[in-house]
């Protein structure tokens, strides 16, 4: 069972003391171990009776309370979940932003195309139990919403976006739509599997991995700050040789989770 590694808190005093030369010594992280502080909102959110229980199996591995707190989901925000797949952490952004916030689930046209079938998110969307969320069907390059957001939102498909069924798509412009897409100070949130150090794009299509300094260097050339890191989902018995999909190691690979910021300024 993964255990949270690292607070928001600590996360961000690290990365404060990575850029800062000079100045009095930080004071040192809490224990590995330490409980991260998750806020009400989310807390209802994760116990929310609508949920399959299915996907509450899964909150052992994904640790989507600690992720959303990272994310610093609260409530009224807008919110892109980006590519959602069957809407696990849609339904949870749902209950999290509540009746005043709103989760827009974007599907690329590519992905349906390849899936033959309706996404699997159009039923979340009718249920009565979310109806502050809406789905967007389009095409990746053209991401967008139809009001300013708080939060873009992508878990382990980022490496997808390279891959020839999604054209593949000119990350630089998917990157710059979302940048686009958010509110000055918004926030946007990848989470993926991580790939060999120095592999930059090599595994995305066989391994369904990618190296995460390729990541930091694409979405932060489209204008972002990088932010920090969570470690919560790091793994260090994963040594990234295998397929995300091989049954030895599915739904326990090592993953990485980056929070980027658009400036305050930027448009």
């Amino acid at each position: 069972m993964r255990k949270p590694l690292l607070s928001l808190v600590a996360a961000l005093a690290l990365t404060a003391c990575a850029t800062t030369p000079m100045g009095p010594a930080a004071p040192p992280p809490p224990p590995a171990n330490a409980p991260v502080a998750i806020p009400a909102n989310i807390a209802a959110a994760l116990s929310d009776p609508a949920r399959p229980s299915a996907d509450m199996v899964r909150d052992e591995l994904r640790l989507p309370a600690e992720t959303l707190a990272f994310a610093g989901v609260k409530p009224g925000a807008k919110v892109a979940d980006l590519i959602p797949g069957g809407g696990y952490f849609t339904r949870i952004f749902s209950k999290a932003v509540g009746p005043r916030g709103h989760v827009y689930a974007y599907v690329p046209d590519e992905l349906t195309k390849l899936a033959k079938r309706e996404p699997a998110v159009k039923a979340i969307a009718a249920d009565p139990n979310y109806k502050n969320v809406s789905v967007i069907l389009n095409t990746l390059p053209s991401f967008a919403a139809p009001e300013k957001l708080d939060l873009v939102f992508t878990a382990q498909n980022y490496h997808d976006m390279h891959d020839k069924f999604m054209g593949p798509a000119d990350l630089s412009v998917v990157n710059r739509q979302v940048f686009k897409a958010l509110k000055p100070g918004g926030v946007y949130l990848v989470l993926d599997h991580v790939a060999e150090a120095g592999s930059g794009l090599r595994d995305t299509e066989t391994l369904h991995r990618i190296d995460p300094a390729a990541v930091k260097q694409e979405v932060t050339a489209a204008g972002f700050i990088f932010e920090g890191e969570s470690r919560i989902l790091r793994d260090s018995a994963d040594k990234h040789t295998l397929s995300v999909f091989d049954p030895s190691i599915r739904g326990k690979t090592d993953q990485f989770i980056y929070k980027f910021r658009k400036p305050a300024a930027g448009r």
